[in-house]
């Protein structure tokens, strides 16, 4: 039996039914089809991911397809696609070097391209959703490929059309386009700006703009270290809340605040744990948040799935009895849950 907890980020989870690994297309489709009508955890980094101490009784399929095609236009840029089960941070890294812009600030994040559509990862200014043109998928409930425009995927912030059909579409590929220069957007970010010693709205090289996104994540515990307990988190827990603006105007006068295009504004999940009470290393039994961000909640070296999910709920609590705000996890949960 394989036990999940060697396969994930937060080094907890009981066993699995059936443990597959597949590399390729072909080989996905088959693990896919031979799971029939049984419950599937598709697994690829497992950073992202809770998975309960009783383990999944159906099948886990580890993709670890990483393959990488490229189309090179001096008009039009560069065309990626990319197998679902490449590294995304050495993704990020190829792009740099090779000058293809778009991906720098996006640097860090831990995981696979095959969840990224999936969570519309983002971070600094940007989404991963801005760079996507197709997301190449396996429908199991027809059993036949789908492929998505960007259109199609329904992106949103940290979701997509493959949330909302959760289990039904198994992502083979991910296709980017991407800018060929030498040089990012204008940075859009303040805190990045800062790291960079350069004012909102100006511009950096590629290189720079990775390394700085690299050194604030890593400062922040957000840099998977196998020698560092504090580092042994599925990144954020919960998402930045998007509320009414009649909710963002009773919070507190220093809450940040970011307007979006529909009326509501985001609400910085971190400041409301902070200002909740929830401290940076708070135990409880072999669970603790992170001494370095308090949105990371870590396995000191002992903790299980119980234990983690003991101190988001205690986490949660504070913050909605604060502010009557209910954060929502950014964590798969398998098995387990917050309510």
């Amino acid at each position: 039996m394989t036990e999940l907890s060697k396969h994930t980020s937060l080094r907890v989870g009981g066993t699995a039914g059936k443990f597959v690994e597949v590399s390729n297309e072909a080989e996905i489709i088959a693990a896919l089809q031979s799971a029939g009508s049984d419950p599937v955890l598709i697994l690829g980094g497992g950073t992202n991911l809770l998975i309960s101490d009783e383990g999944f009784a159906g099948t886990v399929i580890h993709i670890a397809n990483s393959n990488i095609a490229s189309e090179v236009d001096a008009c039009s840029g560069a065309t990626l696609t990319i197998g679902a089960g490449q590294n995304w941070d050495e993704l990020v890294a190829i792009t740099v070097e090779r000058g293809f812009a778009g991906l720098e600030t996006l640097s860090g994040i831990p995981g696979t391209v095959g969840a990224a559509p999936i969570q519309n990862i983002g971070a600094y200014g940007h989404e991963v959703s801005e760079f996507i043109t197709q997301v190449r998928t396996f429908d199991r409930q027809t059993q036949q490929i789908k492929t998505f425009t960007n259109s199609e995927c329904d992106f949103s912030y940290r979701h997509s059309h493959f949330k909302d059909a959760a289990g039904r579409y198994i992502v083979i590929s991910v296709s980017f386009q991407l800018r060929m220069g030498e040089q990012t957007t204008p940075i859009r970010y303040e805190e990045l700006a800062v790291q960079l010693g350069v004012k909102v709205g100006d511009k950096v090289s590629l290189k720079a703009a990775r390394d700085a996104v690299l050194e604030i994540r890593g400062r922040k515990g957000m840099l998977i270290n196998q020698s560092d307990p504090d580092s042994w988190s599925a990144g954020s827990f919960f998402t930045n809340p998007i509320v009414t603006a009649d909710v963002a105007a009773k919070l507190p006068e220093g809450a940040p605040r970011w307007p979006q295009s529909d009326g509501r504004v985001k609400v910085s999940a971190a400041w409301l744990m902070e200002h909740a009470g929830v401290e940076k290393g708070l135990l409880s039994k072999g669970a603790g948040i992170s001494t370095k961000h308090v949105l990371a909640i870590t396995n000191r070296g002992s903790a299980t799935a119980a234990d983690l999910i003991t101190l988001a709920q205690l986490a949660r609590n504070k913050v909605r009895d604060t502010f009557g705000i209910t954060l929502e996890p950014e964590v798969n949960l398998v098995g387990v849950s917050l309510q």
